[in-house]
């Protein structure tokens, strides 16, 4: 999404950079192809360093920006004590997820959320969340409420589009009949995604509908992942299942799909499911973050960790047959113009930029003002 966002900039009205905490990420080449200068810290995951501090308010000393942006929590809190050390900068936080349990996050993440919570009423100066199911849960979190706003994720209806000829391309390059269902997750390799719904889900549809196939691609969604090849093994699908791994051919995949099922057991705003009703594609999805609100009707949403559920939301899609399922599909990407279509996001986040700035401004000036008045006396 931030890759999205910077491709649709206002390059009239706005220079941007990006600073990563990490090494370089799958995204980087895509985003300095856009003419945006990319830094990186060069911290290790999950290992706190003092230095990327320094470092980073020594950047920023340097190209004093007018604002800055970060991307969830561990940049938030970074990026915030930076900006305060660095001359009060002023930061719009951005919140990407909805769930703080235990079992869908590392101890560090729970304690950099515990610590954003206590600094919100004054360390940034905007929070933006990705969807208003985050935003209710952070603001229940200790989050200060009248910081948050919702900017959900937007999506290029450009790239992201019908295409007839992948249905027939797909389906010859990974050999499945032309006429059988194909039912699609896409997702990395994360608990929070719960692929286990998803396997036993597919187990149960395809004792309904044995002619149904299964694809699966994403990070650490690959052949010799032994967890997935058990899962997928116990539920007796091995031989009509197709793990893909990490593609970089994601809108042609979703356009090839019948349905694409979202399984998760926590999310703020998955991106696949506005990336698929872009494509008209009908989707599946468990009721967690914002997923029913995009769905609408022109899908379904069923309880998560629930597999027969989601077995049967399947199965209710792939009955109504291939018509029926256009017309859905045809609704869902109407329905991603009309609320979720990027250069309407885009617009909104920079509104967003231009009002901090404004703000920042106006207190420079008046500081200096207070300043020379002072000095005068």
């Amino acid at each position: 999404m931030l890759y999205r966002f910077l491709s649709g900039m206002d390059r009239t009205r706005f220079s941007a950079q990006v600073i990563s905490m990490i090494g370089a990420g799958p995204y980087s080449n895509r985003i300095q192809e856009l003419g945006v200068p990319l830094w990186s810290l060069g911290m290790q995951r999950g290992i706190p360093n003092p230095m990327g501090i320094v470092r980073l308010v020594r950047w920023l000393r340097e190209a004093r920006p007018d604002v800055i942006q970060t991307w969830m929590y561990h940049a938030d809190l970074l990026g915030g004590v930076a900006a305060k050390l660095a001359g009060n900068i002023p930061v719009a936080w951005g919140v990407h997820q909805s769930d703080m349990s235990r079992e869908g996050n590392g101890w560090l993440t729970l304690r950099t959320i515990a610590l954003c919570s206590r600094m919100s009423p004054w360390l940034p100066s905007r929070v933006i969340c990705s969807s208003e199911a985050s935003r209710q849960v952070h603001v229940s979190a200790g989050y200060s409420a009248k910081k948050m706003m919702v900017i959900p994720n937007g999506f290029d209806l450009e790239i992201f589009k019908p295409n007839p000829a992948a249905r027939r391309s797909v389906r010859k390059q990974l050999e499945i009949p032309d006429e059988a269902p194909l039912v699609g997750l896409l997702a990395r390799f994360h608990p929070q995604k719960d692929h286990r719904n998803f396997v036993e889900a597919a187990g149960l549809l395809s004792r309904m509908r044995p002619d149904v196939h299964f694809l699966l691609c994403g990070d650490g969604v690959t052949p010799d992942n032994a967890e997935l090849l058990q899962m997928l093994q116990k539920a007796d699908i091995l031989g009509r299942c197709r793990v893909l791994g990490n593609r970089d051919d994601v809108p042609f995949l979703l356009a090839s799909l019948d349905i694409v099922a979202s399984s998760s057991f926590a999310e703020s705003f998955p991106v696949v499911i506005g990336e698929a009703m872009s494509c008209e594609i009908p989707c599946v999805v468990t009721d967690v973050g914002d997923s029913a609100l995009i769905v609408g009707q022109t899908g379904r949403s069923v309880p998560p960790k629930n597999p027969k559920a989601l077995a049967f939301g399947l199965h209710e899609l792939i009955q109504l047959g291939h018509q029926r399922r256009q017309q859905l599909g045809k609704a869902a990407r109407q329905r991603i113009r009309a609320q979720y279509d990027l250069p309407d996001i885009v617009r909104r986040y920079e509104n967003v930029y231009e009002e901090l700035a404004s703000v920042a401004h106006h207190e420079h000036e008046n500081r200096v003002a207070g300043w020379a008045q002072s000095s005068h006396r």
